[in-house]
């Protein structure tokens, strides 16, 4: 009985041991680049809130009614997408992005209903993410009117689906490679828009510096984000209206 007592404190010490490790490791993320972050907040043709479990950006001008429910990388701080999004919220698309549960978009099981509300007015509602946030968003895309993918692919099939996509990746991706994407595109809709940045890396997506895995990218990250920024505006501003709006 004793034995018996001692291997079951032990392993009840090891689990223990092991939760508390992941958790930790869960809990430290790249941070976003607090230049790039700054950009946005001084810019008052955008405006910026913390939800508690996401931040919202809005336009502080004519909104266009549409929005994107986006879900960061695995481990990367929500605010390092900010300078992604800036054009295009100040364009008039509102984007909320996520704050995954443990910091990886697997563990966050809330429908996009939850983010949507953060923004009321808007009409139509497309479902993004970068990496691991990417393949959840393929996940929640039924229930979106346009999905959109950086640095990242799709797991599950939607290629019967007649939702808008959009896919941006890198050529210097070192994570999400040109031939992952390749790979998995037969798992989007024969519409779905392609695009690849030319000597951009994982990293660019966001502004959070370099990642372990990725390539060095042979562009800077200002033009890299000028170019990711155009391929969403030029989406977004295509986006399908909801229905009822049609």
């Amino acid at each position: 009985m004793n034995r018996v007592l001692r291997w079951t404190a032990w392993i009840v010490a090891v689990l223990l041991v092991v939760v508390v490790v992941f958790l930790v490791w869960a809990h430290i993320v790249m941070q976003g680049t607090r230049s790039a972050a700054l950009q946005v907040w001084r810019d008052d043709r955008v405006s910026v809130q913390d939800a508690g479990d996401s931040v919202v950006m809005t336009p502080t001008g004519q909104a266009d009614g549409k929005g994107i429910v986006f879900i960061p990388g695995a481990k990367v701080d929500p605010y390092a997408y900010m300078a992604t999004f800036r054009q295009v919220v100040a364009n008039g698309t509102t984007v909320v992005i996520t704050k995954p549960t443990l910091n990886l978009a697997f563990f966050d099981t809330r429908p996009l209903s939850t983010f949507e509300a953060h923004a009321p007015d808007v009409a139509t509602w497309a479902v993004g993410g970068h990496s691991l946030g990417g393949v959840r968003a393929c996940q929640l895309a039924q229930d979106a009117d346009g999905l959109l993918l950086l640095g990242s692919y799709c797991a599950n099939d939607i290629s019967s689906s007649y939702i808008d996509v959009l896919s941006v990746s890198g050529s210097r991706d070192g994570l999400s490679t040109p031939d992952k994407v390749d790979a998995a595109r037969h798992l989007l809709p024969s519409t779905a828009t392609m695009t690849e940045v030319q000597g951009s890396n994982h990293a660019d997506f966001g502004a959070y510096g370099d990642q372990p895995g990725d390539r060095t990218a042979t562009i800077s990250r200002e033009s890299a984000r000028e170019q990711i920024s155009s391929a969403i505006e030029e989406w977004a501003r295509d986006l399908p209206p909801a229905p009822g709006l049609r």
